[in-house]
Formats: structure tokens, sequence, C-alpha cells
């Protein structure tokens, strides 16, 4: 399929824009490269900029590259900005993306797959988090993004679209050969952060919060490969073929892992030490989140490639070992 990659020059689009060429599909980019890097997008990809509330230009990229399906990866996605500046997330996360659809489906592409969050559930009832539990975002973040799951069940409902929402964990890792990686700014991921500071970019590492009730008693959490995560998007493509179907999962390993054991992963693939301030909790940070996926590994046949921490922080060392700056200029 042609498939329009909305955010394609951003951390998990880009991956994703290399998976599809490599399953044979034709990957086009639409970013705004406010956070993106045209470094990012492979070779021979067509990269339009565009902002995804466009729906002008949106409807042209589509007519024009004879769009099938489009993935939505164009996100604001900083949990304490979406607190002191909601608007900014609800213009762009959810306003915009009603703009986006209503484009798609004015040019009669009726299949979306949709970048979700577990943020949706909040502060989760039960562990491990499953597609049944309650969405309850405490944030508006998650809430931007539940507002759009919603948008499309109702436009699922009415026929009009087949979609799928795919809830990630906590995105980590880089490309395997190294070419492609994490590269934000501002930078809030914990693994790049602790990479900065072993390689003396940043003198220490804040770790917040070390007496929870885990136990080293930071928080848990649940980091999947950026490329595992890749692989589902495509793999949902056969859920998609029927008008109205409405498909959700939840995507991660399933394996909780603490702050201090990801620190020690970055000491054991970079050979340095990373110093560490403690500092207390942030308000709002739940004590574990991890997810259950087998609904995603029984109906998509997805498995994970990266299972343990050691394994996605290699892959991550490995690129920002070669690109200590980044990708440089944006």
């Amino acid at each position: 399929m042609n498939v329009l990659v909305v955010g394609g020059a951003g951390y998990i689009g880009s991956h994703c824009v290399r998976q599809l060429s490599d399953s044979g599909h034709r990957p086009v980019v639409l970013d705004n490269l406010v956070y993106g890097h045209t470094a990012a997008v492979a070779q021979g990809v067509p990269l339009y900029t565009a902002d995804l509330g466009d729906e002008s230009a949106v409807a042209g990229v589509v007519g024009r590259e004879k769009i099938d399906a489009v993935m939505h990866f164009a996100a604001f996605c900083y949990v304490g900005e979406s607190v002191t500046d909601p608007l900014k997330y609800y213009l762009n996360n959810s306003a915009a993306t009603l703009h986006l659809l209503s484009a798609m489906l004015n040019c009669g592409v009726r299949k979306f797959v949709f970048s979700s969050t577990c943020a949706t559930f909040g502060v989760p009832e039960k562990l491990p988090i499953s597609e049944s539990l309650p969405q309850v975002p405490i944030n508006p973040y998650g809430q931007t993004k539940l507002d759009v799951e919603n948008a499309l069940r109702a436009l699922a409902r009415a026929g009009k679209i087949s979609f799928a929402c795919l809830r990630y964990f906590n995105a980590a890792g880089a490309s395997e050969d190294g070419s492609i990686g994490e590269d934000h700014d501002p930078e809030t991921h914990l693994i790049p952060l602790a990479i900065d500071v072993a390689t003396g970019k940043r003198p220490t590492l804040e770790l917040f919060g070390t007496d929870y009730p885990t136990p080293d008693g930071t928080c848990l959490r649940d980091y999947v490969h950026v490329d595992d995560l890749s692989r589902a998007h495509i793999a949902v493509f056969d859920r998609l073929s029927e008008p109205g179907g409405a498909n959700f999962y939840n995507l991660g390993t399933g394996r909780p892992t603490s702050n201090r054991q990801v620190i020690r992963a970055v000491e054991k693939a970079t050979g340095r030490k990373v110093k560490v301030v403690e500092c207390p909790r942030r308000p709002g940070d739940p004590p574990e989140l991890y997810a259950d996926s087998a609904k995603a590994v029984r109906e998509l046949g997805w498995k994970v490639k990266f299972p343990d921490i050691d394994s996605i922080v290699a892959t991550a060392w490995k690129w920002h070992h070669s690109h200590p700056n980044g990708f440089g200029a944006r």
C-alpha cells in the first residue's frame, strides 16, 4: 500500500517508515518538523512539510501520492507541558487530528492507524494493563489521546473508517544498524538522559522517587523497543480490510523494569558510571505500569525481538555513540 506517515520524521514515525519499506509498502511522510528531523527520513521517501491540521495540504498529498492508508504519529507528548499548557495539546493532538481525519475521509481513504498511549488508562486499577481496563487519564496528554480514540469509535460505528489504536508503553531503543534513534529537544526519556550522563554531556541524572513500594524503591515501567512497535503497525493492516473495524492493542513487553535497572543497563552498555542525584517523587507518577499484550500476540502474531532492557539499551547506545550530536541541524 501507499501509506501516509504523519509525523514520519519523528522518533517512532521514522522507524516505522523504514519498517514499511522493508515490508514492501511505500511510505510517504508528512511532518511539520517542529520536533522531527529531515535526516531521520529514509533516502528516497517523499517528505512533505505541512501541518496535520491543514486539510487542503493533507488532501493534496493524499491525492498526489494515491494514499491507501494513514498512520498518525504527530502529537505533542510531554506530560508535564500538557498540564501547564493544555490548550497546545488540545489544539494539536485533538483538534488538528480531526482535520486530518476529515481530509483523508474526503479523499476516500478509510484505513487509519493511530499512535495512542497507555496514558489513557491513568492510574490503572490493576496490573498488568489489559485493553478492558477503564480509561481515566490523569493529564491532558492522555486525555487528548483518548479524545481521538473516542472520535475514531464514533466514525467506525458510522461506517466511515476502519482503524487501529496502538497504545504504547515506554518506547525505547534505536534501529539495529545505529542509523536512526532518539533526538528530542528537550529530552525527557530516561535512557538517553542516562547515556548523556555516562558520556559527560550532562553532569548528573535526576532520579525522581526512591521510596516507591517496589523492589528497589524506584518506578517500574514497561520498555518496548521502537522497532517492535513499528512491526505492530504493519501487522495490524490485515485488521483494517472491513469497513467499521475498531481495533485496540496495548503494546509492551509485559516485563516491568525499574529506573535503577535502566541505569545499570546503561552503565553496562557504555562501560561508564552514571552519576545520580536522588530527588523526590514527581506528582502523578504511578509506582508501576506494564502491559498485558496478549491480545496483540494472539490477533496480530506480534512478537518482540528485544524482550529485555539490556538488548534495548544496547541499540540506544549504538545510536548515541555513533551520533553524539544526534541528527545535527533540523
